[in-house]
């Protein structure tokens, strides 16, 4: 049995659809929601993970090259992802291609970190009206200080064939 998706407020904006590529032109700049990290997020990240490193289980590790509750670059880094794919690739985003990544701060257990995405390209694809978009992401915590830098590419989607001419599909 095939369902098929409900036709009533079809032709109404989706709230929360990401941008098309179309809609991006390079040097174009965002800004993301902040976000605290608790002690939870970080349990819940490192026991999903199996990143049960010493520093990051053990709030006592004499070892630890640094005070505080240091959490794993990759939680900061999937935190900012979860910021942009909820607001500027939802629904359009096809496939992370590659990622360049440099970490130049730790991050804490009660650091609230933000971030700048600047489109640095795109290249549409002979495929499906598809396009490549590079985006530089600069990541910081609650000082202005920059935590971490990365660059991805992603393919993205195109606007429906149809609205291509005449701007941005609304459905």
């Amino acid at each position: 049995m095939t369902l098929k998706p409900p036709s009533a407020g079809k032709g109404l904006p989706t709230l929360g659809q990401g941008a098309v590529w179309q809609d991006l032109s390079v040097g174009q700049k965002f800004r993301t929601f902040r976000r605290t990290i608790t002690e939870t997020d970080l349990v819940n990240f490192i026991s999903v993970t199996g990143m049960l490193e010493a520093i990051f289980i053990d709030a006592t590790f004499e070892g630890a090259a640094m005070s505080g509750r240091p959490v794993p670059g990759a939680l900061t880094y999937t935190l900012i992802e979860g910021f942009i794919l909820q607001t500027m690739i939802q629904g359009t985003g096809l496939a992370m291609l590659e990622l360049e990544q440099r970490i130049h701060a730790p991050v804490c257990v009660g650091d609230t970190i933000w971030a700048t995405v600047e489109v640095t390209a795109v290249r549409p694809t002979s495929r499906s009206g598809r396009a490549v978009v590079t985006s530089l992401i600069e990541v910081f915590n609650q000082s202005d200080r920059n935590v971490m830098t990365y660059t991805a590419k992603r393919l993205l989607a195109g606007a429906p064939q149809a609205s291509q001419s005449g701007g941005r599909s609304q459905g």
